[in-house]
C-alpha cells in the first residue's frame, strides 16, 4: 500500500477529472471549516477537527467515497436516496457531478458533533 504525504501526493494517481472532483471536495469542506486539519487516515484523505474524524473521502474507478460516519448516512438519508450508501459510506458515481452542498451540509453536521462530543467530555 502506498503511503501518502500530502493529499496532492494522493490527487496524483487520478487523472484531471478525477484530480478536479477531489480538489472540489477539498476546497469546499476547507472553505466552510477553515481550521479542518488534513492527514492520511485508513490510506485516505481525511480531515479532522479539534483531532477527531471529520471526513474522510477518497477516489474509486467509478466513484467518490465520502465517509462522514453512520450517524450522517441516518441524518442526510433524504439527501443522499439517489445515491449508494452502506453504514458509513456515501458512493458518488464519478459520471455524476458532485453534490457540493450536501457534502458541506455533511461536514457542517459532523463539526456540530465534534463540538457536542467535546462539551460533554470537559464536564
Amino acid at each position: 500500500m502506498k503511503i501518502y504525504k500530502s493529499f496532492e501526493d494522493y490527487f496524483s494517481d487520478f487523472d484531471k477529472e478525477i484530480i478536479e472532483k477531489l480538489e472540489y471536495i477539498r476546497t469546499e469542506i476547507k472553505n466552510e471549516i477553515p481550521q479542518v486539519e488534513e492527514c492520511f487516515k485508513y490510506a485516505m484523505p481525511t480531515f479532522t477537527y479539534q483531532n477527531k474524524n471529520l471526513i474522510h473521502f477518497a477516489a474509486y474507478k467509478n466513484h467518490i467515497g465520502i465517509y462522514p460516519g453512520s450517524e450522517a448516512i441516518v441524518i442526510f438519508e433524504k439527501e443522499l436516496k439517489n445515491y449508494k450508501t452502506s453504514k458509513g459510506a456515501i458512493q458518488i458515481p464519478l459520471i455524476s457531478e458532485l453534490p457540493l452542498e450536501l457534502i458541506r451540509n455533511i461536514a457542517v453536521y459532523r463539526k456540530s458533533k465534534i463540538l457536542q462530543s467535546t462539551k460533554t467530555t470537559k464536564k
